[in-house]
């Protein structure tokens, strides 16, 4: 097969080998059967390729091999629906006072809860080697239904049965055999389009298969959607430069169809494309579904070339099913429900045209719904479904999912499937825990390495405003007026590590949706995505740590030499891990990014106030006294004073010093030391001007902070951020539920 070009902007269709000349695409009638002996699977080809794929990336040839037609007797696969019904619950706004109405009627102002439909007595079946597609105005039910068939609807909420080759899927087995496409491409904007697929097969391919068989795989794959010329390209976003839209998108079903699956769900494939960047998606899920696989797609209104490539159709009409049969029936269906179609429109634009026109009638689309139901039922007593489409013995889902995987579908190095076949015994993961959370990591880190300028931002916030501060309490005595610098210099430095790590909200913002479609179908777990996150935060921390210590350590004059530089550097770090973890909490409980930034600065805000700067734990009300040790402050803050101040025999105030902190400070020194002298007879002690007066640990007590040690401090400043990892977790086991209730 020849290889894409890396762009959409196409003059001819000679551009386009894999398509066929123009006139060919328009008049040529594709075949509706399933071509088990003619096209095999790009599995089937790998199997043949093995390891020498990796040195020879030439397209592989997806049409004739009857020298790799696989001797497996073909079970086709039906995918068959019944009676699906959904509805919601839909809260009207409160109706206003009838004084305030004045005149208009109470319809207009509905109050209280009401059901609305969705979906109502949906059935149809889609099958093997076929696109069926949903079709529908905005608002007609095209997603809801792609949502009920992939198991997206709650069980408990949608009414009907789903059954692939007569028995029903369970979601853990269909979750393995089926594969679901957002209508939004959700990609990593710095990573290429080869880099994309193949961290998809590391995640989706099991590890049984060698790394150069799944490279072997993406490079089959590659060709198959038409991307060669675009391998090495970035994925790109509104600040790089990167593939087309429709490459974007093709990209987007890749990632989904990395193993091969058997069902491939799709929602709106074409939305946002161009006429001829639409038809090429559709055309490469033509070629996937020849490749042995159902696929079902919601399209908002195909183009006549696009409609050519369509196997079986669904219009939807306000969750009503108003046509079900191949597109070549719309003719005589209009016809003999006496409105035919012109010889020169197109077939679907009169269509959907004259469904949008029935619902703003008084009667809406009801008449051509109970057409349909007849018009159905004489095509299907003449010939029966079964004849049409497999004329041998009713194979059960285990057997054809057996034949399916020793054809090469369901990618996974294996020429046949557990004989006691069934949901309980299906693996859920492809790879183990520490597979996925390597990954993972890497992924994440080629992304970041990739936009550096997000880091320098982070590290350039880091390093000014510890320039900020050694400049401002540039080397502080020891002096009554230096322990208080010190202290507010510590105060704000602790509190500033927090403020600092707001600044990574919007990374998992930005991944949420990616991470919600990948593990909607089981591509890794939560939890090595959530250890994989901590993991790669560790080096940032470090290097923001070490920055910050080494601005300000010395240049403040704090006391402990190395020793106390390095708790000072080990309570940095143990401060920004805390404070990063909180705030990756936070953007997984809340997903809008100013909310989030608006929350995040006001809680720290009120972790800094509940500290124990401004006021001492002492003299907390009591009913505020469980916020000051839930204050992330708290713990950094209270453990650099104890290492600052553990001196025993460090003196902070001497003899005349004590009145540096009153109004008696302009007091000459002189009459100074005759109020000590007189103080010392009224106290009946000796106070010289060399007498201490105030240690470190008068110090401690003073400012509230002698109820934890300072390694206390450290390991539950450390342990706090564990803890926010842990919510994080179950907020994403929670929130990322992608199912309708």
């Amino acid at each position: 097969m020849s290889s894409l070009g890396g762009g959409d902007d196409m003059s001819s269709a000679s551009d386009l080998p894999f398509l066929g000349t123009r006139n060919n695409m328009e008049l040529q009638e594709f075949s509706r059967k399933p071509r088990h002996n003619v096209s095999v699977t790009l599995a089937d080809l790998l199997k043949h390729v093995g390891d020498s794929a990796e040195e020879n990336h030439q397209a592989l040839e997806l049409g004739n091999h009857s020298n790799f037609a696989s001797t497996t007797p073909s079970f086709p696969f039906v995918l068959s629906f019944n009676n699906l019904s959904y509805s919601v619950k839909v809260k009207h706004k409160m109706a206003l006072p009838k004084c305030l109405r004045w005149g208009t009627k109470d319809d207009n102002f509905p109050s209280g809860n009401n059901m609305k439909v969705l979906l109502n007595d949906i059935s149809g079946e889609a099958r093997e080697g076929e696109i069926m597609a949903v079709l529908g105005a905005s608002g007609s039910g095209k997603s809801t239904l792609i949502d009920a068939l992939a198991d997206r609807i709650s069980r408990g909420s949608l009414k009907g049965n789903v059954t692939l080759n007569g028995e029903v899927l369970q979601s853990k087995l269909l979750k393995v055999i089926s594969a679901y496409v957002m209508q939004d491409d959700l990609l990593f904007p710095m990573l290429t389009v080869e880099e994309t697929l193949m961290f998809s097969a590391e995640f989706r391919l099991p590890t049984t298969l060698s790394k150069s068989k799944k490279r072997a795989r993406v490079q089959a794959l590659i060709d198959q959607l038409g991307l060669r010329n675009a391998a090495k390209t970035v994925i790109g976003d509104e600040g790089h430069r990167g593939v087309s839209g429709g490459e974007r998108r093709r990209v987007s079903i890749g990632i989904d169809i990395i193993h091969d699956p058997i069902v491939l769900f799709l929602d709106e494939p074409t939305s946002g494309l161009d006429s001829t960047s639409a038809y090429m998606v559709v055309k490469v899920l033509q070629r996937i579904a020849q490749s042995g696989s159902i696929v079902i797609l919601s399209i908002h209104q195909p183009s006549y070339r696009i409609l050519s490539l369509l196997d079986r159709l669904i219009i939807l009409s306000r969750g009503h099913t108003v046509f079900t049969s191949p597109p070549s029936s719309l003719q005589q269906f209009f016809a003999e429900f006496g409105n035919p179609i012109p010889e020169n429109e197109n077939r679907i634009e009169f269509a959907l045209d004259f469904i949008r026109e029935l619902e703003g009638t008084p009667n809406g689309t009801k008449n051509l719904m109970e057409f349909n139901k007849t018009w159905q039922g004489k095509r299907n007593s003449t010939t029966s479904s079964s004849s049409r489409f497999y004329n041998g013995p009713k194979p059960s889902l285990k057997d054809a999912i057996s034949a399916s995987v020793s054809r090469g579908k369901l990618v996974s190095g294996a020429t046949s499937v557990d004989p006691n076949l069934s949901s309980s015994n299906v693996p859920k993961f492809a790879n183990p825990f520490w597979v996925d959370m390597v990954v993972i990591a890497k992924r994440s880190m080629l992304n970041s390495m990739r936009m550096p300028e997000l880091f320098g931002m982070r590290f350039g916030a880091v390093v000014v405003t510890g320039i900020i501060l050694a400049t401002t309490f540039w080397k502080l005595d020891n002096s009554p007026k230096g322990v208080q610098e010190r202290l507010g210099f510590f105060a704000f430095a602790m509190s500033t590590t927090f403020y600092t790590c707001a600044e990574a909200i919007p990374v998992f913002l930005q991944e949420r949706y990616i991470f919600m479609r990948e593990t909607a179908y089981n591509a890794y777990r939560r939890s090595s995505y959530v250890v994989s996150h901590a993991i790669i935060s560790l080096p940032s921390i470090l290097v923001l740590s070490i920055a910050f210590a080494v601005t300000t350590y010395w240049s403040v004059g704090l006391a402990g030499g190395t020793s106390g530089f390095l708790y000072f550097l080990l309570f940095l770090i143990a401060s920004f891990w805390a404070g990063s973890s909180f705030v990756t909490f936070l953007s997984g409980v809340i997903y809008n990014i100013m909310m989030a930034y608006t929350v995040v600065v006001a809680i720290l805000a009120y972790f800094f106030l509940f500290s124990g700067f401004f006021i001492s734990r002492d003299r907390f009300p009591p009913y505020w006294l469980w916020f000051h040790y839930m204050s992330l402050v708290k713990y950094p803050y209270q453990g650099v004073l104890q290492n600052e101040f553990s001196d025993p025999y460090k003196c902070f105030v001497k003899g005349v010093q004590i009145f540096d902190v009153s109004p008696l400070r302009a007091v000459p020194e002189p009459l100074k030391i005759k109020l000590l002298h007189n103080m010392s007879k009224t106290l009946g002690m000796n106070i010289t001007s060399s007498t201490c007066l105030t240690t470190g640990k008068d110090i401690l007590k003073q400012s509230g902070v002698t109820d934890l040690n300072k390694w206390t401090c450290f390991w539950i400043t450390i342990g706090l951020g564990f803890f926010f990892r842990i919510l994080f977790y179950f907020a994403l086991l929670i929130g990322s539920k992608n199912k309708r209730r």
